[in-house]
């Protein structure tokens, strides 16, 4: 089995240590345009089974030709590079998977379903934390109840020691981050599919041995799950967990533009306030600081003749013993199960398919246990 990363960041670091460490892959080629990034990933993974490789995800010979002869493609790059990369995928015959980030883009990879199906692959984006892992929790939830009423997801990378005035720290891609604040949430309301703002219907929540959390409405997190179950369930909706008090203060900061797209004039300069935002989040920011990973999934709906609300919830912790962040191994530990299961062929169905439509659930889960990812399970009787 062979499989090539590209992007040799945060992700590109956790899939490929998941991949060599944790699985049976027979090797695993790394790509970056940044040569200095991949003799990290090198330094830090260590196995002959390895082999980093400079290339641009933009020149499109290149990177056909580099993904020739592998059977599964992992994208740890920035979304916007995904549609052709999963169009190159396909010319290449090989399985291609991603980690999302953009509802658009999805959209577009999906709509290449009938060539892939003609290739004989699977493209599966979002596979990583949420969208990706959480997704087939809910899947594995649904298939426990006979009716479902409603489906409600809480996901977030915290850091272990908060520092104001955010509480927050880079864990992934600070356009990433930027993109779930400022678009558009989907969520199934009453049987529909709405869309409502980010930053809103602030809730608390608690889990053990945390203080007082705050979960909000953003973007991708539901990604394809409210075209899936429109039907099936009333509500859905997902919201990010972070320390009380963060997202009033972000939402702050986005209502006075700083989040905006649109060039402006200072003294004669054009400025981007979006890119100038994202520098100084990059600059003042801390990263890469031990972290934890909270994930809340519920299901409430009748089996037999009870009403029931199935809980999972998962608290993972930054690894000393690796260096991987709780929010590598819950997003790249995920996309890596994924590839290797377009690559050994146990994907349900061939096309360009959401994860919850063809990854079987219980080896999925399995997979998980075997990372020591484990999911607390609990059940509520309801009146």
């Amino acid at each position: 089995m062979n499989i090539l990363i590209l992007g040799a960041g945060r992700m590109g670091f956790g899939a490929s240590w998941d991949l060599i460490h944790n699985s049976p892959v027979d090797h695993v080629t790394v790509a970056d345009v940044d040569p200095a990034r991949l003799a990290e990933l090198e330094a830090k993974v260590g196995s002959s089974k390895l082999t980093i490789q400079r290339a641009d995800v933009e020149d499109r010979e290149t990177t056909l030709a580099l993904m020739k002869g592998h059977d599964a493609i992992i994208s740890c790059v920035v979304y916007r590079h995904n549609v052709e990369l999963a169009r190159l995928a396909i010319a290449a015959g090989a399985n291609f998977c991603d980690l999302g980030g953009n509802n658009d883009v999805v959209a577009a990879e999906l709509a290449l379903d009938s060539d892939a199906k003609r290739a004989g692959v699977n493209v599966i984006p979002d596979c990583g934390l949420a969208p990706g892992m959480v997704s087939i929790l809910v899947m594995h939830a649904l298939a426990r109840l006979d009716s479902v009423e409603g489906v409600h997801i809480r996901v977030g990378g915290l850091p272990q020691k908060p520092r104001p005035p955010l509480d927050y720290q880079l864990v992934f891609s600070v356009e990433g981050l930027i993109n779930e604040y400022i678009e558009p949430a989907q969520v199934i309301r009453d049987g529909r599919i709405l869309t409502i703002p980010s930053m809103t219907e602030v809730e608390s929540l608690s889990f053990p041995s945390f203080p007082t959390l705050e979960a909000f409405q953003t973007s991708g997190g539901t990604s394809t799950l409210p075209d899936t179950l429109l039907g099936r369930v009333r509500e859905l909706d997902y919201k990010t967990i972070r320390y009380a008090g963060h997202c009033e203060k972000f939402k702050t900061m986005i209502d006075l533009g700083l989040c905006s797209s649109e060039g402006i004039q200072v003294h004669g300069a054009d400025v981007t306030p979006r890119r100038l935002f994202g520098e100084l989040l990059m600059k003042n920011l801390p990263a890469d600081e031990p972290d934890f990973v909270l994930i809340r999934v519920e299901a409430v709906g009748i089996k037999g003749a009870t009403r029931q609300r199935i809980r999972y919830d998962i608290v993972d912790r930054y690894d000393e013993k690796t260096g991987l962040s709780a929010m590598m191994r819950t997003t790249a530990f995920p996309a890596s199960i994924v590839a290797q299961m377009m690559a050994s062929g146990v994907t349900t169905a061939k096309g360009a398919l959401p994860q919850e439509r063809c990854i079987p659930i219980q080896p999925f889960i399995d997979e998980l246990a075997r990372r020591d990812i484990r999911i607390v399970e609990q059940t509520e009787f309801l009146p």
